[in-house]
């Protein structure tokens, strides 16, 4: 009996002992898993901190020396100015990216940005200045190459700056952190400032209203104006945001009152210029979503439609700022019917971005291919009548004219006649259908003739019954005295 306690005892010890070392060995990796993870956030945090590193005053003072436009910025401005002109006009991405290497741009967009962060109203006052004297220096020179240019006609590297995009106001937002981000940094990092000049791409908009007020062309001058404008507000933006985060000193002022003052007009021109940045941004990403359903909607819809064809290159879309926004498509082809059309309409609401949205479906006739290939045939057919007399025409049109009503008279509806026979006559195996002109050297005339063959399985004698049958139905359907039924 002890013996057997004694066993059982062990034996419940041993049971119990793994689970102690099971717990054991979760707390342990628990605490591993933590230690991990503390050191991946340390590792972050060394990585992407960039405060230890930042050199507040260095990059004031830097900023500030950059944003006048006087000597030997004025003349690079100009020299560079002239430089992406050609770029542009001869449509060289190459020249146009050299022009922006040595390109001083960025002084009075940046300075804008810090002297609202810090609250230096002299600062802000010139960058605002020398901001005005870079566009009107930039455009000038633009103006004046393109007006006394050979070349006059505008390529895709022009076009292409006369609307904004999302892409380029991304452009703009990560071009300017990244340049705020190179200039705090202690010394100077050359090359991301170059890129960054490279990639915000403020030269080609302003050589583009340069080249729309030389043609007198004002839609494309203010829409690359505009450009611009979006461009360096946003690098403004990412200035401010960049020198808040990092907590540049702000500039102190003897007078407490002036010292009030100047933050609210520092925080009001801050809200100013954010509230319509985060509107417009919001904008164009609502039509960015616009026109990337639209191009699904196009392929995924359109496009496969097997009766007509898409003519190449023929979608275009139309946002209005979401005002009646519009999908324009040409067709080539077969007429497409209207319940397809509705069809189409109805499956647009399948797309987030495109309700309330416009399907313009242009087919044939309202082409300009469709057009002039009318306006050829109209021409051809002008000058043969033209050649003949009077009389001649007079005898042309109403042979032509009996052709159409002879045409129209014997015009059978086959398609609707041998369903019906074939409802009537279920032991029908093919039904045939052919005009027959009879001449007896008097007159001609159109007999139809038709065809049947029998289902093998009925006799003959029912075969030449179902004939003769199905000979007076097609009379009385056709009101026809004449045709001609031959049968297997």
């Amino acid at each position: 009996m002890s013996l057997g306690n004694i066993s059982y005892n062990m034996e419940e010890n041993n049971s119990q002992k793994p689970i102690g070392n099971t717990n054991d060995s979760q707390k342990v990796s628990t605490t591993e898993i933590r230690g991990a993870f503390a050191k991946i956030k340390q590792f972050l945090l060394e990585l992407l901190d960039i405060r230890q590193d930042t050199d507040r005053d260095s990059t004031i003072e830097a900023v500030k020396k950059d944003i006048t436009f006087k000597g030997h910025n004025a003349w690079i401005l100009i020299f560079s100015i002239f430089v992406a002109s050609i770029g542009l006009n001869v449509s060289s991405t190459a020249v146009v990216i050299g022009a922006m290497l040595i390109s001083p741009l960025m002084g009075p967009i940046v300075g804008m940005g810090l002297s609202v962060a810090i609250n230096d109203v002299d600062t802000l006052r010139r960058s605002l200045i020398n901001l005005g004297i870079m566009v009107v220096l930039s455009v000038g020179t633009a103006w004046l190459y393109f007006l006394i240019s050979p070349l006059t006609g505008s390529n895709a590297e022009l076009e292409a700056r006369t609307y904004p995009t999302i892409l380029d106001v991304l452009v703009a937002i990560f071009g300017g952190l990244a340049l705020i981000v190179a200039k705090t940094k202690k010394g100077t990092i050359a090359s991301v400032i170059f890129g960054v000049a490279i990639a915000t791409a403020l030269m080609p908009p302003l050589c583009t209203v340069g080249f729309g007020l030389a043609r007198g062309d004002w839609s494309d001058a203010l829409g690359a104006l505009y450009l611009f404008s979006i461009n360096a507000t946003f690098i403004a933006l990412s200035t401010f945001v960049v020198a808040k985060l990092l907590r540049f000193p702000l500039v102190k002022y003897a007078n407490s009152q002036r010292r009030r003052l100047i933050a609210r007009i520092a925080s009001a021109i801050a809200i100013i210029v954010m509230v319509p940045s985060i509107w417009l941004f919001y904008n164009m990403l609502k039509e960015s979503y616009f026109k990337q359903d639209a191009v699904k909607f196009y392929e995924n819809e359109l496009v496969s439609y097997k009766d007509s064809y898409v003519q190449r290159n023929s979608l275009i879309t139309t946002y209005n700022g979401g005002n009646d926004p519009k999908i324009e498509v040409s067709f080539i082809g077969k007429e497409i019917p209207n319940s397809v059309i509705n069809l189409w309409k109805e499956k647009m609401k399948n797309y987030p971005n495109l309700q309330n949205t416009s399907l313009v479906i242009l087919q044939n006739e309202n082409t300009e291919s469709y057009d002039q290939l009318m306006y050829m045939r109209e021409i051809k057919q002008r000058d043969s009548i033209m050649m003949l007399n009077k009389d001649e025409k007079i005898a042309f049109l109403e042979q032509e004219l009996g052709k159409l009503q002879v045409y129209k008279k014997n015009e059978i509806p086959f398609q609707s006649i041998s369903r019906e026979a074939k409802i009537n006559y279920e032991e029908i195996e093919s039904f045939a259908f052919a005009q027959k002109i009879v001449s007896n050297y008097k007159s001609i005339d159109t007999i139809p003739e038709f065809q049947v063959k029998w289902n093998d399985s009925i006799s003959e004698a029912e075969k030449i019954k179902q004939t003769a049958r199905l000979n007076k139905w097609l009379k009385y359907k056709l009101d026809a005295d004449t045709l001609v039924l031959d049968s297997n």
